[in-house]
């Protein structure tokens, strides 16, 4: 919570224990929530009962989301509010107030989508929760360790970041209405080949051209012409060593 509300530019106010004053509006939107919604839904476990449901529950997950969204945006938000006598949709509209959001819809996703892991790329793609997952652009990272960022309600795509960048939405294709083909993915390994052989050409090339590193090279010794040796005494003819005095 604390990093989204840094990268939003929203400033983040703890109340004290014991001091309920100070979470006033997400209290009142608790209490709105139990009152006017949960009575009404299958499974409610009132107060007074003991732990006991008025009825027996029905709703799954998605079911109760589904049903809470739709109490929030198309219910609360344009009933009229007795303190206000405006409608939550409307006053909203009328302040002008402009939220702050990130450079890009992919770092909300970022922020909001915490579930996170840690997946390394495949040449097939991305193994996550014993689906595949592929888009073409994985095809360049194949061996690196990406980060996984997913939506528990909906895991027929996951959103894939490198080094905490957004790099690609990588889908699930039998989850998924939208298809990723085996070609689009060959394309894109053979793709990414062309360009490593092109760099790497263009590196030797570089590399040729520099001149040759003498600095440590081992030290030649100089060949001396023949002709230019200093010539050898001749010895002196009738000369002979003298060993003893008396000779």
């Amino acid at each position: 919570m604390e990093r989204v509300c840094l990268d939003t530019h929203i400033q983040l106010i703890h109340s004290r224990p014991g001091v309920p004053q100070g979470r006033g509006k997400i209290e009142r939107f608790y209490r709105t929530v139990t009152t006017e919604l949960l009575p009404h839904l299958p499974g409610y476990i009132p107060h007074h009962t003991r732990g006991r449901p008025t009825s027996p529950p029905e709703l799954t997950l998605q079911q109760l989301d589904r049903i809470l969204e739709t109490f929030i945006v198309s219910e609360y938000n344009h009933r009229r509010h007795s303190s206000t006598n405006q409608a939550p949709v409307q006053r909203w509209s009328a302040s002008g107030l402009i939220p702050r959001m990130p450079a890009h819809p992919e770092d909300l996703d970022l922020l909001l989508l915490t579930v996170a892991t840690t997946r390394k790329v495949q040449r097939d793609g991305i193994q996550f929760a014993s689906t595949r997952y592929v888009s073409p652009v994985l095809a360049a990272y194949v061996g690196e360790q990406v980060t996984v960022r997913y939506d528990p309600r909906d895991i027929g795509e996951i959103r894939v970041y490198f080094h905490d960048t957004f790099l690609c939405r990588a889908i699930a294709p039998e989850l998924a209405t939208e298809s990723i083909t085996l070609d689009q993915l060959r394309d894109a390994r053979a793709h990414r080949k062309r360009e490593l052989k092109h760099q790497l050409r263009e590196r030797r090339s570089l590399a040729e051209a520099l001149p040759a590193d003498t600095r440590y090279a081992p030290a030649t010794p100089e060949v001396q012409d023949p002709s230019e040796a200093s010539p050898v005494p001749e010895p002196i003819p009738g000369h002979k060593l003298r060993v003893y005095e008396t000779d």
